[in-house]
């Protein structure tokens, strides 16, 4: 049986090479279907209305010649599964590292990822974050212009690539998160809205028109997708782009509670965890609050607030939203309560912003960095923290990260301060759009102040290709400290049980002003966390406490310890006595 959504043609046909065109039968709903039995790598695609035109599959699940192209039919039970065992991993206590397929490796595949999984295992990684491989029009791109959701990227490998991928992770003991996005559409290749009313009509978000919402098949085709990653991929949760940008209007139930209620019973099913994670701007709690309690009901959310606090921490930079976070007590606050806006007005907004999280909700629902692909790639030449800090200074944010309330992510290449930008890349075929694309983002950083000859042109192949990671600085000198550091860290979150407690009750900090920069005191249980981003040593009472970690040596001096400026020391009790 083939089937698709289509109200809006009159007429629908299948098309297949070398065959009789079918025609298909609608039904009051708008769905159309025949009785016809596809194979396996077969060709097809529907012809729309009086048109001669031959459109993709809008539910593809493999694209081989491109988003334009012919739609080929694959079978997810074909493939020959040996995570049989897999029982998956919970969010809690975890550490996420985020990737880019295309850029993680020289050959940008899958395939590739996966032989570096080793690597993420010796780190200390637990779950891996992809960014979307959901079907775009040209070679390589972000992954957030994607038109077909339900087919995986074919330069990347295709769909036989990612479970060889996934069952890969699992083997390596690692769980799987899928970057999805459900708030717009790609500019080339997109198809849909002549099948039927995916879109709303004259209601635009940040990036296009508005996903349609209202519309019960449309909410299906969103929910259908998630529970395909999670179960026909074996893909153990999503990360949900951008969700403040769903607008959810008319409808009883919010479509992030439905798609909560539904994987949740798929995680029943299944028998394994499924972890859903909001990136929202809202400051909102809703978001991970339990449905029971008037809550989404997602696992957890994005804390851009850690990010930033920790950004004007490391680095003194106030432009823009970072201007609120040059408060002393911003980085205190988001750590001791998770939002450092939650009711209080944020200057960049004009307006009070975010509310308070419940201090029983646990903190590893919020997952926090000090770098991801946003906060890099949409400044304007792409520059990591590695660009501006010493190594001294990136080993402080490697302690911040890694001892944070939350659960930490990292992004790719940070454990090693790795030196290659991330930097906003296209490669739109149609010239115009691609013209397009470069003046809009001159424009867009010129607004803001900054100088537009920083700013690549997207569409280049060499921004694409400055992006790779180099594996090799891994090894050398400052970048091997730093790897070994991240490690290190990821061991005494491990063997510390007061680095990943998760309430609220359980942490404590404070920050004074030193001489040339600040001094923060930031506790979790029983674990003390200094950072001397002064000039100057700081001379503080550790009371009883040892030497868990330090990021340079310190020294006791009359029954004080001497922090040294641009460090961080991790104390607390003798661990080989508890």
């Amino acid at each position: 049986m083939i089937e698709v959504w289509a109200p809006r043609p009159e007429r629908v046909r299948l098309r297949r090479p070398d065959a009789a065109d079918v025609e298909l039968t609608r039904d009051a709903a708008g769905w159309w279907s025949a009785d016809v039995a596809l194979q396996p790598g077969d060709r097809y695609g529907f012809v729309l209305g009086d048109s001669d035109d031959v459109r993709p599959d809008p539910r593809s699940r493999r694209q081989p010649d491109g988003v334009h192209g012919l739609s080929a039919w694959d079978d997810p039970s074909e493939f020959a599964w040996t995570d049989h065992a897999w029982t998956g991993r919970p969010l809690a206590g975890g550490l996420i590292y985020e990737l880019h397929i295309g850029t993680f490796t020289s050959a940008g595949t899958l395939e590739a990822a996966a032989e570096r999984l080793d690597h993420l295992v010796e780190l200390g990684v637990t779950h891996i974050e992809l960014l979307p491989v959901n079907a775009f029009n040209g070679t390589h791109n972000w992954g957030y212009d994607g038109v077909l959701w339900y087919a995986v990227q074919e330069s990347y490998g295709g769909p036989d690539a990612y479970r060889r991928f996934v069952d890969a992770a699992h083997a390596a003991g690692l769980a799987v998160i899928q970057d999805v996005v459900y708030n717009h559409l790609g500019p080339s290749g997109n198809y849909l809205p002549e099948y039927g009313p995916y879109l709303r009509d004259g209601r635009r978000n940040t990036w296009g028109d508005s996903v349609n919402l209202d519309e019960d098949a449309v909410r299906e085709y969103i929910i259908g997708n998630a529970e395909m990653w999670l179960r026909d991929f074996h893909v153990d949760g999503l990360r949900l782009d951008a969700v403040h940008a769903l607008h959810d209007d008319d409808s009883p139930m919010h479509v992030l509670e439905e798609l909560g209620e539904r994987v949740d019973a798929l995680s029943t099913h299944l028998g394994r965890p499924l972890t859903l994670i909001a990136e929202s701007d809202m400051n909102d709690p809703v978001m991970i609050l339990p449905r029971e309690a008037g809550g989404y009901g997602m696992t957890a959310q994005w804390s851009d607030d850690w990010h930033h606090a920790v950004h004007v921490a490391l680095t003194g930079e106030t432009v823009g939203y970072y201007s609120d976070f040059d408060a002393l007590d911003a980085l205190p606050k988001a750590w001791n309560e998770g939002f450092f806006h939650d009711g209080t007005f944020s200057s960049f907004r004009g307006r009070e912003h975010g509310r308070p999280i419940p201090p029983e909700v646990p903190s590893w629902r919020l997952v926090t960095f000090a770098q991801d692909h946003d906060q890099i790639g949409n400044r304007a030449a792409g520059d990591r923290l590695s660009a501006t800090l010493s190594t001294d200074r990136l080993a402080v944010g490697a302690v911040l990260t890694l001892t944070a309330p939350g659960t930490p992510m990292l992004f790719m290449g940070e454990e090693w301060g790795a030196t290659t930008p991330w930097q906003f890349f296209t490669s739109h075929p149609e010239p115009e759009l691609a013209e397009a694309t470069a003046a809009g983002r001159k424009q867009e950083f010129a607004e803001m102040g900054w100088d537009e000859d920083l700013v690549p042109d997207p569409n280049d192949p060499a921004t694409f290709l400055r992006s790779k990671l180099d594996w090799t600085e891994a090894e050398e000198s400052d970048h091997a400290r730093l790897l070994a550091l991240y490690r290190d860290l990821a061991r005494l979150r491990r063997a510390a049980p007061d680095l990943t407690d998760p309430r609220f009750s359980a942490r404590g900090a404070g920050a004074t002003e030193g001489e040339g920069g600040r001094l923060y005191d930031l506790q979790r249980g029983r674990a003390r966390v200094l950072v001397n981003l002064s000039t100057q040593p700081w001379r503080i009472d550790p009371r009883d406490d040892v030497v868990w970690l330090e990021t340079l040596p310190s020294e006791r001096l009359d029954g004080l310890l001497v922090v040294p400026s641009d460090a961080a020391v991790i104390v607390g009790p003798d661990l080989s006595s508890t």
